[in-house]
Protein backbone atom coordinates (compact mmCIF):
# COMPACT_ATOMS: atom_id res chain seq x y z
CA UNK A 1 0.00 0.00 0.00
CA UNK A 2 1.29 3.46 -0.96
CA UNK A 3 2.60 5.84 1.70
CA UNK A 4 2.13 9.56 1.28
CA UNK A 5 2.75 12.77 3.21
CA UNK A 6 0.07 15.40 3.63
CA UNK A 7 -0.77 18.56 5.56
CA UNK A 8 -4.27 19.26 6.81
CA UNK A 9 -6.57 20.84 9.36
CA UNK A 10 -8.62 18.52 11.56
CA UNK A 11 -12.34 19.22 11.19
CA UNK A 12 -13.77 16.54 13.48
CA UNK A 13 -13.13 13.10 14.94
CA UNK A 14 -15.37 10.11 15.61
CA UNK A 15 -14.68 7.17 17.92
CA UNK A 16 -13.92 3.86 16.23
CA UNK A 17 -13.76 0.69 18.29
CA UNK A 18 -12.09 0.85 21.70
CA UNK A 19 -8.99 2.90 20.93
CA UNK A 20 -9.16 4.39 17.43
CA UNK A 21 -10.68 7.48 15.84
CA UNK A 22 -11.79 8.38 12.35
CA UNK A 23 -10.29 11.82 11.65
CA UNK A 24 -11.82 14.13 9.03
CA UNK A 25 -9.49 16.77 7.62
CA UNK A 26 -9.33 19.31 4.84
CA UNK A 27 -5.89 18.85 3.26
CA UNK A 28 -3.52 20.56 0.86
CA UNK A 29 -3.37 17.75 -1.69
CA UNK A 30 -6.23 15.31 -1.07
CA UNK A 31 -9.09 17.72 -0.39
CA UNK A 32 -11.47 16.59 2.33
CA UNK A 33 -10.09 13.34 3.69
CA UNK A 34 -11.16 10.75 6.25
CA UNK A 35 -8.49 8.54 7.79
CA UNK A 36 -8.12 6.21 10.78
CA UNK A 37 -5.80 7.20 13.64
CA UNK A 38 -5.11 3.94 15.45
CA UNK A 39 -4.73 3.83 19.21
CA UNK A 40 -5.10 7.58 19.73
CA UNK A 41 -7.63 7.18 22.55
CA UNK A 42 -5.10 5.29 24.68
CA UNK A 43 -3.41 7.38 27.38
CA UNK A 44 0.03 6.45 26.02
CA UNK A 45 -0.76 7.40 22.43
CA UNK A 46 2.13 9.22 20.76
CA UNK A 47 0.01 11.63 18.76
CA UNK A 48 -3.57 11.55 20.08
CA UNK A 49 -3.66 15.25 21.03
CA UNK A 50 -2.22 16.22 17.65
CA UNK A 51 -5.27 15.05 15.70
CA UNK A 52 -7.94 16.94 17.62
CA UNK A 53 -10.22 19.52 15.86
CA UNK A 54 -8.55 22.88 15.19
CA UNK A 55 -5.12 21.26 14.76
CA UNK A 56 -2.97 22.00 11.72
CA UNK A 57 -0.88 18.87 11.22
CA UNK A 58 1.67 17.19 8.98
CA UNK A 59 0.75 13.57 8.39
CA UNK A 60 2.25 10.35 7.11
CA UNK A 61 -0.52 8.08 5.82
CA UNK A 62 -0.88 4.88 3.89
CA UNK A 63 -3.68 4.17 1.50
CA UNK A 64 -6.36 1.69 2.50
CA UNK A 65 -9.17 0.00 0.63
CA UNK A 66 -11.91 2.02 2.34
CA UNK A 67 -10.12 4.43 4.69
CA UNK A 68 -6.50 5.54 4.78
CA UNK A 69 -4.51 5.17 8.01
CA UNK A 70 -2.51 7.89 9.77
CA UNK A 71 0.82 6.46 10.92
CA UNK A 72 2.51 9.69 12.02
CA UNK A 73 1.23 13.14 12.95
CA UNK A 74 3.25 16.27 13.70
CA UNK A 75 1.60 19.40 15.08
CA UNK A 76 2.29 22.45 12.94
CA UNK A 77 -0.12 24.91 14.59
CA UNK A 78 -2.53 24.45 17.48
CA UNK A 79 -4.08 27.97 17.38
CA UNK A 80 -3.86 28.33 21.16
CA UNK A 81 -5.32 31.89 21.25
CA UNK A 82 -8.45 30.44 19.61
CA UNK A 83 -8.66 27.47 21.97
CA UNK A 84 -8.19 29.62 25.06
CA UNK A 85 -10.90 32.20 24.29
CA UNK A 86 -14.52 31.04 24.34
CA UNK A 87 -15.71 33.54 21.75
CA UNK A 88 -12.94 32.76 19.31
CA UNK A 89 -13.26 29.04 19.98
CA UNK A 90 -16.96 29.16 19.02
CA UNK A 91 -16.10 31.00 15.81
CA UNK A 92 -13.32 28.57 14.99
CA UNK A 93 -15.56 25.55 15.53
CA UNK A 94 -18.19 27.19 13.35
CA UNK A 95 -15.65 27.49 10.52
CA UNK A 96 -14.83 23.79 10.88
CA UNK A 97 -18.50 22.80 10.94
CA UNK A 98 -19.33 24.73 7.79
CA UNK A 99 -16.33 23.44 5.83
CA UNK A 100 -17.14 19.88 6.89
CA UNK A 101 -20.80 20.28 5.88
CA UNK A 102 -20.32 22.16 2.60
CA UNK A 103 -17.25 20.47 1.14
CA UNK A 104 -17.60 17.01 -0.39
CA UNK A 105 -15.15 14.25 0.46
CA UNK A 106 -12.42 14.01 -2.16
CA UNK A 107 -12.81 17.60 -3.36
CA UNK A 108 -9.14 18.30 -4.09
CA UNK A 109 -9.24 22.08 -4.58
CA UNK A 110 -6.23 23.33 -2.53
CA UNK A 111 -7.92 26.72 -2.12
CA UNK A 112 -10.24 25.19 0.49
CA UNK A 113 -7.30 24.28 2.70
CA UNK A 114 -5.64 27.67 2.18
CA UNK A 115 -8.91 29.53 2.89
CA UNK A 116 -9.49 27.73 6.18
CA UNK A 117 -5.85 27.97 7.26
CA UNK A 118 -5.83 31.70 6.55
CA UNK A 119 -9.08 32.22 8.45
CA UNK A 120 -7.82 30.33 11.54
CA UNK A 121 -4.55 32.26 11.51
CA UNK A 122 -6.45 35.54 11.32
CA UNK A 123 -8.74 34.43 14.16
CA UNK A 124 -5.71 33.51 16.28
CA UNK A 125 -4.18 36.93 15.58
CA UNK A 126 -7.17 38.79 17.01
CA UNK A 127 -10.89 39.46 16.89
CA UNK A 128 -12.09 40.54 13.45
CA UNK A 129 -15.86 41.21 13.35
CA UNK A 130 -16.41 40.13 9.75
CA UNK A 131 -14.03 37.17 9.60
CA UNK A 132 -16.60 34.38 9.93
CA UNK A 133 -19.35 35.85 7.72
CA UNK A 134 -16.76 36.85 5.09
CA UNK A 135 -15.47 33.26 5.14
CA UNK A 136 -19.03 31.98 4.65
CA UNK A 137 -19.55 34.21 1.60
CA UNK A 138 -16.19 33.29 0.09
CA UNK A 139 -16.82 29.58 0.66
CA UNK A 140 -20.27 29.74 -0.94
CA UNK A 141 -18.81 31.55 -3.95
CA UNK A 142 -15.98 29.02 -4.21
CA UNK A 143 -18.52 26.17 -4.16
CA UNK A 144 -20.54 27.69 -7.01
CA UNK A 145 -23.14 29.65 -5.00
CA UNK A 146 -21.85 33.18 -5.54
CA UNK A 147 -24.81 35.52 -4.97
CA UNK A 148 -26.01 37.88 -7.67
CA UNK A 149 -25.15 41.42 -6.50
CA UNK A 150 -25.16 43.57 -9.64
CA UNK A 151 -28.73 42.95 -10.82
CA UNK A 152 -31.99 41.60 -9.47
CA UNK A 153 -31.62 37.82 -9.11
CA UNK A 154 -35.28 37.34 -10.10
CA UNK A 155 -36.01 39.68 -13.04
CA UNK A 156 -32.50 40.75 -13.99
CA UNK A 157 -33.21 44.45 -13.66
CA UNK A 158 -30.00 46.49 -13.52
CA UNK A 159 -29.54 49.34 -11.07
CA UNK A 160 -27.33 50.90 -8.45
CA UNK A 161 -27.28 49.61 -4.87
CA UNK A 162 -30.21 51.83 -3.87
CA UNK A 163 -32.45 49.92 -6.31
CA UNK A 164 -31.66 46.54 -4.68
CA UNK A 165 -33.71 46.21 -1.50
CA UNK A 166 -33.81 42.56 -0.39
CA UNK A 167 -31.77 39.37 -0.28
CA UNK A 168 -33.15 35.86 -0.78
CA UNK A 169 -30.79 32.84 -0.87
CA UNK A 170 -33.44 30.82 -2.69
CA UNK A 171 -33.41 33.34 -5.54
CA UNK A 172 -29.64 33.47 -5.49
CA UNK A 173 -28.96 37.05 -4.47
CA UNK A 174 -30.32 40.57 -4.19
CA UNK A 175 -33.78 41.59 -5.40
CA UNK A 176 -35.28 44.82 -6.67
CA UNK A 177 -38.31 46.60 -5.17
CA UNK A 178 -40.75 44.85 -7.54
CA UNK A 179 -39.43 41.34 -6.79
CA UNK A 180 -38.62 42.04 -3.14
CA UNK A 181 -38.95 39.14 -0.68
CA UNK A 182 -36.72 37.46 1.84
CA UNK A 183 -34.69 39.78 4.07
CA UNK A 184 -34.36 43.52 3.64
CA UNK A 185 -30.82 44.65 2.81
CA UNK A 186 -29.41 48.16 2.90
CA UNK A 187 -27.27 49.73 0.17
CA UNK A 188 -24.32 49.78 2.57
CA UNK A 189 -24.56 46.01 3.12
CA UNK A 190 -24.77 45.34 -0.64
CA UNK A 191 -21.70 47.50 -1.18
CA UNK A 192 -19.82 45.71 1.61
CA UNK A 193 -20.65 42.28 0.22
CA UNK A 194 -19.46 43.39 -3.21
CA UNK A 195 -16.14 44.34 -1.62
CA UNK A 196 -15.82 40.98 0.18
CA UNK A 197 -16.38 39.03 -3.03
CA UNK A 198 -14.62 41.51 -5.28
CA UNK A 199 -11.05 41.35 -4.01
CA UNK A 200 -11.09 43.87 -1.15
CA UNK A 201 -11.29 41.32 1.66
CA UNK A 202 -8.09 42.33 3.47
CA UNK A 203 -9.26 45.94 3.82
CA UNK A 204 -12.74 44.81 4.92
CA UNK A 205 -11.33 42.58 7.67
CA UNK A 206 -9.22 45.45 8.98
CA UNK A 207 -12.32 47.58 9.56
CA UNK A 208 -14.29 47.61 12.79
CA UNK A 209 -17.86 46.61 13.47
CA UNK A 210 -20.61 48.42 11.56
CA UNK A 211 -24.38 48.14 10.99
CA UNK A 212 -23.71 46.85 7.45
CA UNK A 213 -21.39 44.22 8.86
CA UNK A 214 -24.06 43.10 11.33
CA UNK A 215 -26.49 42.72 8.42
CA UNK A 216 -24.03 40.55 6.54
CA UNK A 217 -23.49 38.33 9.61
CA UNK A 218 -27.21 37.56 9.71
CA UNK A 219 -27.47 37.08 5.94
CA UNK A 220 -24.36 34.87 5.83
CA UNK A 221 -25.90 32.53 8.38
CA UNK A 222 -29.19 32.43 6.46
CA UNK A 223 -27.39 31.68 3.19
CA UNK A 224 -25.24 28.92 4.69
CA UNK A 225 -28.18 27.30 6.48
CA UNK A 226 -30.29 27.48 3.31
CA UNK A 227 -27.67 25.55 1.35
CA UNK A 228 -27.03 23.10 4.21
CA UNK A 229 -30.79 22.65 4.73
CA UNK A 230 -30.29 22.71 8.52
CA UNK A 231 -29.35 25.03 11.37
CA UNK A 232 -25.74 25.43 12.42
CA UNK A 233 -24.93 23.41 15.54
CA UNK A 234 -22.57 25.92 17.21
CA UNK A 235 -24.93 27.71 19.64
CA UNK A 236 -25.32 31.44 19.97
CA UNK A 237 -23.14 32.33 16.99
CA UNK A 238 -24.21 34.69 14.23
CA UNK A 239 -27.84 34.47 15.35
Amino acid sequence: MALYREQGIVLRTVKLGEADRIVTLVTAGHGKLRAVAKGVRRTKSRFGARVEPLSHVALLCYEGRNLDTITQAEALEQFRPVREDLGRLSRGLCLLEVVDAVVQEGDDDPRLYQMLLGALRALAAGETPLLVPAFFWKLLAQQGFRPSLDACASCGAQGDVEALEAFDPGEGGVLCRTCRRGTRITPAAVALLRRILGGDLVAVLAEGASPAGAELEHLATRAIEYHLERRLRVPGLLA
